[in-house]
């Protein structure tokens, strides 16, 4: 008889392990089923954020943010140096080090919380039954009261540009770099592209990155998409927009591309090509057959507003569901299904899941875009203001950027709220919270704000809105 758990976890990333921490807190018997296997070949915690997307990506920026610096910025501080070199293996063993850190630290909560670990691949079965294939080969059967699927995304690959984990990387590749490449070329534009393309541009690579889409980060708002543009042209990453990929070859150390850019083939010749066109869900051979788990077309498993499956007492999260895929997202959707087990409310706003992308400079938003609200019909008005008249942002030579809020032209709630410029990535937690409890730009307008602070620039745009910024010609 396979041994009997409160609630089964497939899957250790940000939405399953945080689910299955969460169950035990609530005093469910616990069990968490995951394959990943990490660079020593052992089975390691945490998904792709922490193994190989969040977490590592951030530690790489940083390390690159601080070599940037130093070739390009300090001067203006007064400070001087030698000539500066990058470690590319140093800064790549400090990488792993810190993801080691993560991992064994998702460990020690396991056990400080009596949750059950198991490695290997799982597989739902009906009755809630979870078989599960271990590395090794071996095989056993769990069964839980509830089951919660939460096997996340991996990277979309293209038919002619196959991933062979030198030439051609995925997300994963392009944090293992040995050196850095002379060219690299990038296939999309998005977060991970923008986010990776940066780190190497910083250590010296010459960056094409390639995007189909005619505009410029369409998901973000066009004002914010614009001076990201502007500053990332100034920082020398070549964004070729409206261009379609259509050949890949690797010809010795070389990368061959062909791309139509709406005028005509183009050819680029790179030592890497870095394949970042999207994640789809993660849910090849998680299903037996007649479980009652449905897929919809895109992969996805299909969930209603509480994350519940068409299959009783069995629910899913994060990458592979609906919605935003965004660790923190994941996260709140596995605390809320854990509370909603345990007979608690628990509820995630999809509308108000925050987006940031830790370029330089970053960006960050949360809400609608102005395109949005007038698609849909909505009256706004907005405020606007430059990290150029914030006095902290010039203090730290940090002046590019804006803060742009909206807000409904009749009730003044805020609508969205959206930002390009220095360490916006913590900023938007204050629109977060105050769209959470239906705030009106006034409310932002009227709260004190320390001086001299980065948070003023969201303090000068709420006043913005009604045409009362201190600090600016309204």
């Amino acid at each position: 008889m396979s041994e009997q758990f409160d609630v089964v976890v497939i899957g250790a990333g940000p939405a399953g392990y945080v689910a299955a921490i969460r169950a035990a807190q609530l005093g469910l018997k616990t069990a968490c089923v995951d394959a990943f296997v990490g660079k020593d070949g052992k089975p390691a915690l945490g998904g792709t954020c922490l193994n190989i997307g969040c977490i590592p990506s951030k530690a790489l920026l940083d390390s690159s943010k601080r070599f940037h610096d130093i070739e390009h910025n300090l001067a203006a501080h007064g400070i001087s140096t030698e000539k500066a070199s990058i470690d590319v293996g140093a800064m790549v063993g400090r990488k792993d080090k810190i993801v080691k850190q993560f991992t064994g630290g998702i460990t020690q909560l396991f056990k400080a919380n009596k949750v059950t670990p198991i490695a290997g691949y799982g597989t739902l079965h009906p009755n809630r039954e979870v078989r599960i294939k271990g590395h090794d080969g071996s095989e056993a059967t769990i069964t839980g009261k509830h089951v919660i699927l939460a096997t996340g995304s991996v990277p979309i690959e293209l038919p002619f540009a196959k991933f062979d984990g030198k030439h051609v990387v995925d997300n994963a590749g392009a944090l293992d770099f040995e050196s850095t490449p002379k060219r690299l070329g990038v296939i999309g534009a998005g977060v991970i592209g923008l986010e990776l393309g940066s780190v190497w541009k910083r250590l010296g690579a010459e960056v094409t990155v390639i995007e189909a889409l005619p505009d410029f980060l369409a998901a973000a708002d066009a004002d914010i998409a614009k001076i990201a543009a502007r500053e990332f042209k100034k920082q020398g990453l070549d964004i070729q927009l409206g261009s379609k990929v259509s050949a890949v070859e690797v010809k010795g150390d070389e990368v061959h591309v062909t791309y139509n850019d709406g005028k005509a083939d183009q050819s680029l010749v790179v030592d890497k090509l870095l394949v970042a066109v999207g994640r789809r869900a993660a849910t090849k051979g998680l299903l037996a057959d007649g479980t009652g788990v449905e897929i919809n077309e895109r992969g996805q498993i299909v969930v209603d507003d509480h994350c519940h499956t068409a299959a009783e007492n069995v629910w899913a999260i994060g990458d592979c569901v609906r919605g935003p895929m965004l660790a923190h997202k994941g996260s709140e959707e596995g605390i809320a299904v854990a509370e909603l087990i345990a007979g608690k409310p628990g509820h995630v706003n999809l509308d108000l899941v925050p987006w940031v992308i830790y370029t330089e400079p970053e960006l960050a938003w949360v809400g609608k875009t102005e395109a949005q609200c007038k698609a849909e019909g909505i009256p706004v008005k907005t405020g606007s203001f430059p990290f150029a008249a914030i006095g902290r942002a010039v203090a730290m030579n940090e002046t590019a950027g804006m803060v742009k809020v909206i807000a409904h032209a009749e009730t003044d709630r805020l609508l969205g709220v959206h930002m390009v410029g220095p360490v916006v990535s913590e900023l938007v937690a204050e629109a977060v919270v105050a769209m959470e409890f239906h705030g009106s730009a006034e409310d932002l307008a009227r709260i004190c704000h320390a001086h001299p602070s980065l948070a003023e620039a969201v303090h000068e745009a709420a006043l913005a809105v009604d045409k009362r910024a201190i600090h600016k010609a309204n």
